[in-house]
């Protein structure tokens, strides 16, 4: 790891897609390589530029190689100090907890796709039939 510390403000004025770190965890990234190799796409990667992405980082649940991608990434560590934003408080290399019933949402959407999808092909059958005995 890089011993250089960056402040918020020094991260914040790397923001550009030629230029772009990132805050994980308190450790400080040149995403600037990896922007257009991000399978996200680019504009994941410049909507945190300059900014703490743990928050983002961690709610996709990237995978171990991801996590070995941007261990090649890093220039340094955060310096916080008085007046910056507070870190999220995520453990390093674990996903966040789901308030609520958020994976039970998912799957709720998902069933109504389903059962949506059958009604409609239920009632294309019905009006084909329907059209067939006339």
């Amino acid at each position: 790891m890089a011993d250089k510390e960056f402040t918020y403000s020094d991260v914040s004025e790397h923001a550009t897609k030629k230029d772009l770190f990132v805050v994980v965890h308190d450790k400080v990234y040149n995403a600037s390589s990896f922007v257009d190799e991000h399978p996200g796409g680019e504009e994941v990667l410049l909507d945190v530029g300059g900014q703490d992405a743990t928050e983002a980082f961690e709610d996709v649940g990237h995978s171990d190689e991801a996590r070995e991608i941007l261990d090649g990434l890093i220039v340094g560590k955060l310096k916080r100090q008085d007046g910056d934003p507070k870190p999220k408080t995520y453990a390093p290399g674990t996903q966040p907890t789901t308030k609520g019933d958020g994976a039970s949402a998912g799957v709720g959407l998902y069933a109504i796709i389903l059962i949506g999808g059958v009604l409609a092909f239920g009632a294309y059958k019905y009006l084909q039939s329907q059209q067939e005995s006339q």
